[in-house]
């Protein structure tokens, strides 16, 4: 069992393996603003602990500075884990220590935001499928609408956003076939394969449309919903009922439907995949769980839970977590699972914490190849072992870093 010990020492050891300040690459120079793996994500850990009174706020200031070091890019491609984008929700999750720089941000935020939403609406008149970058978490409107809930709940930018995304929800006709509206045209890994003729629809949080899902369930939790909100967390939900695998260890979702799954109308995928924040049960789960609970939909609400709690009560699906990282990682793992417990109506996920809080500690201690960085290596890690030192009684991390998951 993991002991406070235990924990301090491989916090220690992640602090430890963090790189001094300095700056970026020369060949990377937009490696300062990516809350990926580059400064950004680092300098957030920094802000986390600095509320904690683990660290100094000069410390953490370092770091800022680091991180929004050079031509910050607004450009179109530009998202919630790069650039303008990734600064903005660093500085605010200071707790408003940087309010001016964040008044100078919003205007350019805003204005990217319409246009990306824009452009969404374009395709969709234009009958082109979508891609992940114009909807996923990290670089797509979903990304952009978690960031704006934080930074400007009520302006124009997050409802016209919010449209794009209800827009996005809608069937599509292609070749005669109606598809999700969220139907990519590219493969997993943005490719265009033989693998996938036709491309796919994704159900991952990272990369589906468990992302905005769970934006729209966190927008409307907050009062904050647009014309056919209803509708499309609906018509998602619906989805997942359609695709949702019954296994002798719990209910499970493929992590991608082809052409092929959909005319058949049964995926290839033979059972679950690794149970992660990024695809597979866990993110699912939480989506749906945080739907369920903007619906008032006890019903659904208790479905998810039971199957994150089975999910996580089988030693099969746990084993397939081998690195301690936030996205496909134990970090990850277990920030969902605990904000899943925080909201649950059963006491079974709770319960699971303590075996989940084992792994992280068991797999942050040991040699990784994954780097320093926030997504896949010791910044998210820290946070995260940060998180074990909570009950699910307690209030969410202070900087509020793990809303650029959409947990929260």
């Amino acid at each position: 069992m993991t002991t406070p010990t235990m924990v301090e020492a491989v916090v220690a050891a992640c602090l430890e393996r963090l790189p001094a300040l300095g700056p970026p690459p020369e060949n990377e120079p937009w490696a300062a603003h990516s809350l990926t793996r580059g400064a950004a994500g680092i300098a957030l850990a920094h802000v986390e602990r600095a509320h904690q009174g683990a660290c100094s706020w000069p410390a953490a200031h370092a770091w800022i500075v680091q991180a929004c070091a050079g031509q910050v890019s607004a450009s179109p491609n530009t998202g919630l884990f790069q650039g303008l984008p990734a600064i903005a929700f660093l500085l605010h999750a200071t707790g408003g220590r940087y309010r001016g720089g964040l008044a100078d941000i919003a205007r350019p935020l805003a204005d990217l935001v319409h246009q990306r939403a824009t452009d969404a609406h374009a395709r969709i008149i234009a009958g082109r499928p979508t891609e992940f970058r114009e909807y996923d978490v990290f670089f797509g409107l979903t990304g952009l609408g978690a960031l704006l809930l934080r930074l400007d709940p009520g302006g124009g930018a997050l409802e016209h956003l919010l449209t794009a995304l209800v827009a996005l929800t809608r069937p599509v006709r292609v070749d005669g076939v109606w598809l999700p509206g969220w139907w990519v045209g590219h493969d997993p890994h943005r490719r265009r394969s033989a693998e996938f003729p036709g491309g796919h629809a994704n159900l991952g949080m990272a990369h589906g449309i468990t992302g905005p899902l769970a934006l729209l369930a966190l927008t409307a939790r907050n009062g904050l919903t647009v014309d056919g909100h209803d509708e499309a967390i609906a018509a998602i939900l619906a989805f997942l009922d359609d695709w949702r695998q019954d296994g002798p260890h719990g209910p499970w979702w493929p992590q991608w439907i082809s052409r092929a799954d959909h005319a058949n109308a049964r995926p290839s995928q033979t059972g679950p995949g690794r149970p992660s924040w990024c695809y597979g049960t866990p993110g699912i789960a939480r989506a749906g769980q945080l739907a369920a609970l903007a619906t008032t939909n006890t019903t659904a609400q208790h479905a998810y839970e039971t199957a994150l709690a089975a999910c996580l009560a089988d030693p099969a699906q746990q084993n397939l977590i081998t690195d301690p990282g936030l996205c496909h990682g134990a970090a990850g793992l277990y920030q969902t699972a605990w904000h899943a417990a925080r909201d649950a109506a059963i006491p079974t996920l709770a319960a699971h914490l303590p075996q989940l809080a084992d792994r992280l500690t068991r797999l942050a201690a040991l040699p990784h190849e994954h780097g320093p960085g926030f997504l896949d290596g010791d910044a998210g890690t820290l946070l995260a072992l940060h998180t074990l030192r909570r009950h699910v009684s307690d209030p969410p991390p202070a900087s509020g870093w793990d809303a650029c998951l959409l947990l929260t």
